[in-house]
């Protein structure tokens, strides 16, 4: 089952996206951000915001009580929306559910947002990630972002980081 996130769901979501992306727990699958930073991926208050935005939808999957995955859209301009932390439980990676929350969140774009296009950063670096998007149908922009390298909300870099931009078409 996927469904929007409420503000009940915080306390497991914040345990879900930091098991995906940090830690020694997040080795466990291919998708961690482990060995590039260290500190938190996000915190509750951000969770907490996203839920109380109008223009933001985190999607959450859960498996019987389990929640198993994530995804957030949010509206990025006319006819725009944006994909971001998309998070699967290490356990439970390579069983397509990432493929599924990406599909939720193209639906939700253009149901509630009248999106007909999707864009995502994705740290440049994250090559084997890259190539995983691009199979689902995204390109590379040619667009390259800064990474928020003095900015602890979102982890501490090991080194110099970048997002590029990538996006596709919804219609």
């Amino acid at each position: 089952m996927i469904r929007p996130a409420t503000s009940a769901d915080i306390p497991v979501l914040h345990a879900l996206v930091e098991s995906a992306f940090r830690g020694d727990s997040a080795r466990g699958g291919w998708t961690h951000e482990a060995d590039l930073l260290d500190g938190q991926r996000t915190d509750p208050a951000a969770l907490a915001e996203a839920i109380g935005d109008p223009d933001r939808t985190i999607l959450i999957a859960f498996a019987g009580d389990d929640a198993i995955g994530c995804v957030e859209v949010k509206r990025a301009g006319t006819g725009r929306s944006a994909l971001g932390l998309l998070s699967v439980r290490p356990d439970r990676q390579a069983e397509g559910l990432g493929r599924r929350l990406v599909t939720a969140a193209e639906s939700h774009a253009r149901d509630h947002h009248g999106a007909a296009s999707m864009e995502m950063t994705v740290i440049a670096v994250r090559r084997e990630l890259i190539a995983w998007y691009e199979r689902q149908g995204y390109a590379r922009t040619g667009e390259v972002r800064p990474f928020p390298m003095d900015d602890p909300r979102f982890g501490l870099p090991r080194t110099t980081l970048s997002f590029v931009v990538l996006a596709r078409g919804l219609v």
